[in-house]
Formats: C-alpha cells, structure tokens, sequence
C-alpha cells in the first residue's frame, strides 16, 4: 500500500479528539520523504487526511487535527523533501481556530463505507460518560462484523448504546432486520438519535417524536437505509416493566462497557432475569456483553451476580480482524450469556 493511503487509512479509520496520536506508519512515512524530494506525497497525504472532504464536512477536534499536522511537519522538516505551502497554510488556519468542546470522528467499516459521530470531547460532559465512544463498543462492533450471522434477519436490542457506534456499525454491515438502540440519560438519547440520522438512516416516527432534530445526516448516494427498521428507546434498566420487553422482542441483545459500577450491575442482572423469560417464539434471546476489564472486581462481581440468578456465561474467543483502531493496552472481554 502506497504511503499516502496507509497513513489516511489509519486517520480515517478513527479520529481521537482527547488522546495521544495512534500509532500511524511515521517511521516509514519519514523514510518514503527521504527517498522521495519532491511535495507530491505529503500532498497526497494532507488531502487524503485532514482536507478529506468528509474531515472537511466533520471535523476532528482541533487538538487533534493540530497535533496530526505538528507531527506531519516535523517528519517533512526531519528530510530534504520539498517544502509544502499548503500544509503550514493548512496548520497556521487550524492554530487560529478556537477549541471546542464537540467534535467528530469518522471510522471506515471493511466495505469502504464511513460511520460519523458527533461527540463531546471531554470524557463526562453533562453529567454522564455516554457522550463518548469507548474502545469496548469498537470491540464489539468489531466482533459483530466478523460474525455477522449472528444479527442477520434478526432483532437487535442494544442496552446503554450511548452515541450509536455499534448498533449504526452492525446496522451498515450485519443486515439486521430491526435495531432498537437504548439508553437513558436525556443528553445521550438526543445525540444518539441525531448520530443515526447523521449516517443516512430513517427511524421510526415514533422514535423523533418528542426529540428535536439538528443534524440533517449525510447524503449517501446510492444506498437506501430505510432498512433495517430503527427506533431508539428510553429504557431504564432498574424500572423496566416485563411489558417493555415484551413488546421489544429482541433477538438477540448487546451491549458494550456497561459493566464498571456495581449499583448498575445489579439493575442489569435484573433487566437479564426478566429477559430469560421473555423471547421470540418463547425463546430467550442471546445476549452477548463487551467490557474493559478495569477493575478486576468489578468483572467478578459481575459474574458472581449471574451466578446467583442462574445465568450461565462463556468467553467469546477473540476476533481475528483489527478494523478500528484502539488502545492496545485495554483488556477486553465479550461474554455471551446463557440465557
């Protein structure tokens, strides 16, 4: 792969807005400069990056877009390589821009589509960690694309989708027949419901009722969205009704790092009590859980309460394909539930 495709891969493939720079190919990119004195490769690279017209229309965070730049700078000034105009240009215009507390990120999925989020950048805002997108929700995304059998012709029921990355990611590429994604909190419910919108799905009309749209999503040419059916549900898991579930009959239910505080995850042993005696044709749903194993006894409290309500668990074996990219130093786990 040529260098200016490798290193705009692994950019578009995920934007970090609050974190250090990913580990892009900038040993070998210095080397191509060396060898190469003209201005055509980090042409190449800055309008395959940065002035992308997708990162052009959602832009990563400033901090990120000037610590990308910095460091592109920095291996161009490093060799003989002819000077580009464009890119001081490009960084001088980003430096006078002021910081912001929202921001995008893009991701490309395996069949060269692209997913885009609107986010925050701080880690909790409003009140709650779900404006953000965790590396476990890239895990699970990952491992659903790679089994997508799993999702296909089914109904999805997501817990805790916070701002939609897996369920838009599983609804672009597993063929579900219906995807209900879920969360609580006021904020997340709004920006979850503009996300999906954002990458070129129609919900329900019953789902944006009562949620006041901003974002007027992407035109995407040549592709029809109005399947699979979409609706987003307020659910509380410590009041959930049976009735609820009933009427949602899921499938198969996800859910990514929702695992990290005990309180919670007695609310959602319940939730998956009333769920092994609900199910579609009088069979529970599977039910698979991705989590960061932060603390390892929150990941054994976890258990221990499946254990005492009767569910059964198994470690999903590692997917093979990296698709996203993510800390490498994160441990986590999907455990399908035995229902």
């Amino acid at each position: 792969m040529a260098a200016a495709e490798e290193l705009a891969l692994a950019f578009q493939r995920r934007f970090l807005p609050a974190r250090p720079l990913p580990s892009f190919p900038w040993p070998e990119l210095e080397q191509k400069l060396r060898s190469s004195p003209d201005s055509s490769l980090l042409a190449d690279i800055l309008h395959k990056t940065i002035l992308h017209p997708l990162c052009v229309q959602y832009p990563a965070s400033v901090k990120y877009r000037r610590c990308f730049l910095t460091e592109l700078i920095k291996k161009h000034e490093s060799t003989a390589a002819e000077p580009l105009d464009e890119l001081y240009d490009t960084l001088a215009e980003i430096l006078n821009k002021e910081e912001s507390t929202h921001c995008y990120r893009n991701y490309l999925l395996p069949t060269g589509e692209s997913i885009t989020l609107s986010e925050d950048v701080a880690i909790i805002s409003r009140g709650t960690t779900g404006l953000v997108t965790w590396d476990a929700a890239l895990h699970l995304a990952e491992w659903a694309i790679e089994n997508s059998t799993v999702f296909t012709n089914r109904t999805v029921l997501e817990l805790g989708s916070g701002i939609g990355f897996t369920g838009i990611a599983i609804s672009k590429a597993c063929n579900p027949k219906a995807y209900i994604f879920s969360d609580y909190h006021p904020s997340v419910l709004k920006q979850l419901t503009e996300n999906i919108c954002l990458n070129g799905f129609v919900l329900e009309p019953e789902t944006t009722s009562h949620i006041k749209m901003q974002s007027q999503g992407q035109k995407v040419e040549g592709m029809n969205y109005q399947k699979p059916k979409l609706t987003v549900a307020e659910l509380n898991w410590g009041s959930v009704t049976e009735k609820q579930l009933v009427d949602l009959q899921p499938d198969v239910v996800i859910a990514a790092d929702v695992v990290y505080d005990p309180e919670i995850t007695l609310a959602l042993t319940g939730l998956l009590q009333k769920l092994s005696t609900l199910g579609a044709d009088g069979k529970p749903p599977e039910v698979y859980i991705a989590f960061t194993v932060r603390n390892p006894n929150t990941y054994h409290h976890f258990k221990a309460e499946l254990d005492k309500i009767g569910i059964g668990w198994q470690i999903i074996p590692t997917h093979r394909n990296s698709i996203f990219l993510c800390d490498l130093q994160s441990n986590i786990t999907i455990l399908q539930l035995l229902i």
